[in-house]
Parts: C-alpha cells; structure tokens; sequence
C-alpha cells in the first residue's frame, strides 16, 4: 500500500482531531452524542428494572433505585413516569403514607408530559388502590391535588369520578359542609353553558349525585328531602335513558325501603328492601346482608305468611351469621311463638338490636307477633280473661288491653272489653257484630227516610 493512501488522525489537547473540518468534525460529535445518550438510557432503563426486582427483597434500595432512575434523567419522560408510580405503589403498601402522598404529588407533574391514556390509568389505579385506606386526611389530599390537575388540563370526566370520590368520602367522614359544597360543583358541571339548564346526555352523572344526597340525607333523618330525592331517582330510572350501576340502584331502592318503613307502609318497603338486596348482591356488596334483615323486617311488619327465604335469591345467605336469627325469627313468627321469638332477640343483640334501623322497629315488631299470638289463643274462646292472656304474652294487662282495642279498630276481631270485669268478649264467628253493623246501617237509612217525610209533611 502506497504511503500516501494513509490517513493520519493527529489530536490536540481537547481530544479533537486536527485537519479535520469543520462539517467532519460536527459529523463525528454527532456520532459521539447519539452513543452517548444510548447509553445513558440503556443505564436508566436497567436501573429501572433492578429497581423493581429489588421492591419484594429489599425495599430501601429498590426506593434509592427508583431515585436514580429519576436523577439520570435529564429531561422528564417515560423512565422518571414509571419510577414514581412504582414508588406511590410501594410506599402505600409499606405505610409510609406522607411519603406517597409526596411522591404522587411528583407523579401528578409528570401527567402533561405523558399521554392522557396513560395519565388516566396512572390516575385511577392510584385512586383505587388508595381507597382502601382508613386515613382519611391522606384520601383528602390525594383527591385535592388529583382535582387540581384534572382541572388544569379540562379533563371533565376524570374530574366528575374523583369529585365524586371525594364526595363519598365526606359522607363517610360526616362533614356536611364540605360535602354540600361538593354536591353543588358536582350538579354545576352537569349543566349546560348557561349554568341553569340540565345537560339532558348527563342524567347518569346526576343519579349519582342524587345518591350522595340520599346518603347525607339519611344520616340527618331529614325524611320530607329523601322522599323528594327517591321520587326524582326513580323518575330517571324508570326512563330507561341510563345505564344503572347496581351499586348505585341499591342505594336508591334502600333508601325508599327506609322511607317507606317510616310511613309504616310495610309492603312497599319489602319490594324495595328487596330490589336493594338484588341490586347489592349484583354489585358483590356486602351491604345485601343489611337489605335482606330488613326485608324480612318488613315482611314480619306486613303479616306475610310467606317466607322471604323461599326466594331463590335468599336462599344462599340462610346460613350467614347475620342471617340465621333473622331465619329463626321467621320461624317463631309464623308459628306464633312468642317465648322463642322474644329468646332470639335477647340472644342475638348483635345482629339485631345493635343495628339502628333495625332497633327503630322492635316495637312494631313485638306489637305485630303479640297480636298474632292473642288471635291464635283467643280463637276457641268466646269469653277470655285479660290477666291470663297478659301471661301467656309476659305483659301487663293494661298492655293487653291496648292491643285488644287496636285489633278491634283494625278488623281484625271481633268482641268487646268488659273493663269491670277485665273480660274480653268475643263475637261467635263475628256473627253478632256483623248483625248489629246491618241493624245499625238500617237504623240509619229509616232515619233518613222518616226525615225527609217530615218535611214534605212541614
């Protein structure tokens, strides 16, 4: 080879190559930058990786791992993105909240720099996973600065979800204040531009909201406000317009259930409690326990002689703890046993009389088997001494008697109460009083007649 086809590459003090120009030299700086920034990011994209193999061994060093990953960057971008979220996963599971709540608060910053796709899944499996968590300053942060962002970049949707969120969590928390200012900028987004009228395609948003009034409202008893709201969800429901969530279908049906159980209306209250109970049991809510003891309350309250767990929805919960004194109750109940019903009662306070709403009813349901066992003793009798009758019940006569004048006035016997004597009469078959009932009517209408001749006669 001639000496001339040699190329000899001389370098100055910098490390540049003299005699090159000025376009070759750009050329190999290129070249240089373009290996370099390669491997930069084959260092991240490793270190990530070890970091997250570290997480189930060793913590503390997956946690400086994730840290590097974020030094190494120059820029903010994917590497730093998935750090973070592995950081906020790991932190949660390991308690150490104020360090995740720091953390998220980095990971929301990353959220104009990745997709919106993927800032939204990031956000949701955050929301998710933090909701299970009993501290509820933590969830108030997280919700705060979660809405903040959202707001900034107009995402709606995802803005309405955490709001409602939030919202749920200021019912659970009873901050009634906080929770009616976020009810309102809830309804606020579900209008039109004109800030008054309703946006027609949001009916489902706003059934939603309308549950966590139901929630707030039942809390506060305020009974003239959830009848409003129950009317106003069912008006919507029946529409067909939305698709329900079963969650939120349980809500509503329980809260007319409740409704209907204050207005002693016992028969609406069973078909609701029992919608309550197959819309949870969809959903795999637990509340469905809670709806089943009240529908069989109600179909105590309303003399069924069917037994609600002749459904084939009920049947799987027979043997549930909560359930089976509610099953024995029935039993007594349908057999008019008034000692058994009053011993399962005492023995399973837990179950049933530590339940509010269930306590609220206790006496209505002792008053309604009290009055199923006096007709059940009274019927061979024509004749029936109250202080007897106040034995078979463990009750005082005065309480005897009370519940005698009630089933006098309802119907449902027929007699009357010797006070002298402290005797119950009875009708035989009701014969006497249907008879004296048509002597009375007649009596009446020969009245009417007789003073309408007196005054043609005047």
């Amino acid at each position: 080879m001639a000496d001339d086809d040699i190329e000899f590459e001389i370098e100055d003090e910098e490390g540049d190559v003299i005699g090159l120009d000025d376009e070759e030299m750009k050329e190999n700086q290129g070249g240089e930058d373009e290996e370099m920034m390669e491997g930069d990011e084959n260092l991240v994209e490793n270190t990530y990786y070890t970091a997250k193999g570290e997480v189930d061994e060793n913590l503390e060093e997956a946690l400086e791992l994730f840290q590097t990953v974020l030094d190494l960057e120059v820029e903010k971008g994917q590497w730093g993105f998935k750090s973070l979220k592995q950081m906020v996963k790991t932190l949660f599971k390991a308690g150490k909240l104020d360090q995740m709540v720091n953390r998220y608060k980095e990971l929301l910053t990353y959220m104009s720099i990745v997709s919106r796709n993927e800032s939204e899944k990031a956000i949701n499996k955050v929301l998710t996973m933090v909701s299970s968590s009993t501290d509820k300053d933590m969830l108030d942060k997280i919700y705060s600065m979660t809405l903040d962002v959202l707001k900034q970049a107009n995402n709606d949707k995802l803005w309405f979800n955490t709001k409602l969120k939030q919202g749920q969590l200021f019912t659970q928390t009873r901050e009634w204040d906080k929770l009616n200012q976020c009810i309102s900028e809830l309804k606020q987004s579900c209008m039109l531009e004109d800030g008054v009228t309703l946006d027609e395609k949001k009916k489902s948003q706003l059934l939603d909201i309308y549950v966590l009034e139901i929630q707030m409202y039942s809390d506060q008893n305020q009974l003239k406000e959830l009848a409003q709201l129950y009317q106003k969800c069912i008006g919507i429901i029946s529409g067909g317009a939305v698709v329900l969530n079963p969650r939120i279908t349980g809500i509503i049906r329980e809260c007319g259930g409740k409704m209907y159980m204050r207005e002693k209306k016992w028969d609406l209250a069973f078909n609701d409690f029992f919608e309550a109970f197959k819309s949870y049991d969809e959903a795999g809510n637990p509340r469905r326990i809670d709806c089943l003891k009240y529908l069989v309350l109600a179909s105590m309250l309303s003399e069924s002689t069917i037994n609600p767990f002749d459904a084939n929805e009920a049947k799987p919960y027979k043997g549930h703890p909560d359930i089976v004194a509610m099953t024995d109750l029935v039993a007594h109940y349908q057999q008019a046993n008034i000692k058994e019903f009053e011993k399962v009662l005492k023995n399973n306070k837990k179950a049933i009389l530590e339940d509010t709403f269930m306590k609220e009813y206790i006496e209505d349901l002792l008053k309604t088997i009290r009055i199923r066992v006096l007709a059940k003793i009274m019927k061979p009798y024509t004749r029936i001494k109250m202080t007897f009758l106040g034995k078979e019940l463990s009750i005082k006569p005065e309480e005897v008697e009370s519940l005698v004048i009630d089933m006098i006035l309802d119907q449902k016997l027929d007699g009357y109460i010797d006070q002298v004597n402290q005797m119950i009469t009875l009708s035989s078959k009701g014969a006497e009083l249907t008879r004296y009932k048509a002597l009375s009517q007649w009596t009446v209408k020969l009245n009417d007649v007789h003073q309408a001749i007196l005054q043609k006669v005047n």
